[in-house]
């Protein structure tokens, strides 16, 4: 089967799990399609809702038994471990609350409520946005209820994002003092986008706790951003569509959609943006309807099929091979310099010689000594070198050919000139 086939059969399972229905095909999938499918399913981490869809059609005889219970196996784990992980942040949650603070959840288990099986939406962890003076406590209270700090060597006062993880427990959380990197030349500056987000945030019961969220102008803008992002890196999935999406469909009516435009546009997202409805629309049975969604979306001349074939080839983060991973340094580096009023464009250079603020993410030492970024550049192009050789799916001109590609990308959907 055509890999084109296997994406469209991919959309409409997840389409028939969002409308509570099962597919019924007859045949025309063989064993290795099935593997082909359920991996192309696992990159998007959408696995248990597809399972559930199509586990008793017709067609799915033609699967091996043996293969059949591996895939199982997953499901269940996934879905149990998710299971664990709601029930142990919404544990640590009640103590937060208890300390009187107000840690404000995006993403996450807000996404996970919408659904109508919501383990079966899986996540990594668990976002939570944390004022700067509550950061100490919060960092206190983690400790104390068995979360320990990922990067135990950095300073957490430090950092604007602190991922933590649950000792003999299965939670992870990035807790954030800041939505976005503030560090990064490329969209640092969509925090300001959000000032005055705690003043404006709400609560929603889950699981019998009160849990203090975004408002739904700001959750829906900031999801729709965090695709965004992740655009602007190596690429997105199609779970990032179905959580804007029904969050459009939950939470429309009390959405600001001329504020989210007005404000897309001032950062060149608008375009993108209404692309996102536009595969929404075309392939998970968005109901513009129900999310009260306005003409001056709607009205957005759109051509979605090239955004649509990025991220079903980039996975659910745009890390579907390791030549993938690496073109972002070439994207990140085209919009920075789109900002600077210079022209875009991709090189090897850029992918091999990223600027000291990328580097410092990897390699902390730049922060205090910066006269060493030239031995920083070797020891990274010595490890990429030993992941090229180590790693399928990953090259180096393949990560320039990808990088050319997607600043086209943005070019088309007009992110950059």
């Amino acid at each position: 089967m055509e890999k084109s086939a296997v994406n469209e059969r991919m959309l409409e399972a997840l389409r028939c799990f969002l409308n509570g229905e099962k597919v019924t095909w007859e045949d025309g999938m063989s064993a290795e399609d099935w593997k082909d499918f359920f991996s192309l399913c696992q990159y998007h981490q959408i696995l248990p809702m597809i399972y559930d869809t199509v586990y008793g059609c017709p067609a799915f005889v033609t699967f091996p038994q043996q293969e059949v219970q591996a895939v199982k196996g997953q499901v269940i784990r996934q879905v149990m471990i998710q299971s664990r992980k709601t029930e142990e942040f919404l544990i640590l949650y009640k103590e937060l609350l208890r300390a009187g603070l107000t840690p404000v959840v995006v993403k996450g288990i807000i996404c996970r409520n919408m659904y109508r099986e919501p383990d079966y939406r899986c996540s990594g962890d668990e976002d939570v946005l944390i004022p700067k003076e509550q950061f100490g406590k919060c960092h206190d209270i983690f400790l104390a209820n068995g979360m320990k700090p990922l990067n135990p060597d950095k300073d957490p006062e430090a950092e604007g994002e602190v991922p933590y993880y649950k000792d003999r427990g299965a939670l992870h959380i990035e807790l954030h003092k800041e939505l976005f990197a503030s560090e990064s030349e490329a969209y640092g500056d969509l925090n300001e986008l959000f000032a005055g987000v705690y003043e404006r945030m709400i609560q929603e019961e889950i699981g019998g706790v009160k849990i203090y969220t975004m408002s739904h102008t700001d959750h829906l803008f900031y999801l729709i951003l965090h695709a965004f992002k992740h655009f602007l890196h190596s690429g997105f999935g199609i779970r990032q569509v179905c959580d804007i999406v029904l969050y459009a469909e939950s939470y429309g009516g009390d959405v600001d959609w001329e504020y989210i435009l007005e404000k897309c546009r001032g950062i060149h997202a608008d375009v993108f943006a209404a692309s996102l409805f536009d595969i929404g629309r075309k392939e998970l049975d968005f109901d513009p309807e129900k999310a009260c969604w306005p003409e001056s979306w709607s009205s957005m001349e759109t051509d979605s099929a090239d955004l649509l074939e990025d991220l079903l080839a980039g996975g659910v983060f745009g890390d579907s091979s390791m030549s993938r991973k690496h073109s972002s340094n070439i994207t990140l580096q085209a919009v920075t310099e789109d900002k600077k009023g210079k022209k875009a464009g991709a090189s090897l250079l850029h992918s091999l010689f990223p600027d000291r603020r990328y580097m410092e993410k990897n390699y902390a030492y730049l922060k205090e000594y910066p006269f060493l970024l030239p031995a920083a550049w070797a020891s990274r192009i010595r490890k990429y070198l030993k992941e090229t050789k180590q790693t399928s799916g990953n090259d180096a001109r393949e990560s320039i050919e990808i990088g050319n590609h997607r600043v086209d990308l943005m070019k088309k959907y007009k992110i950059i000139q």
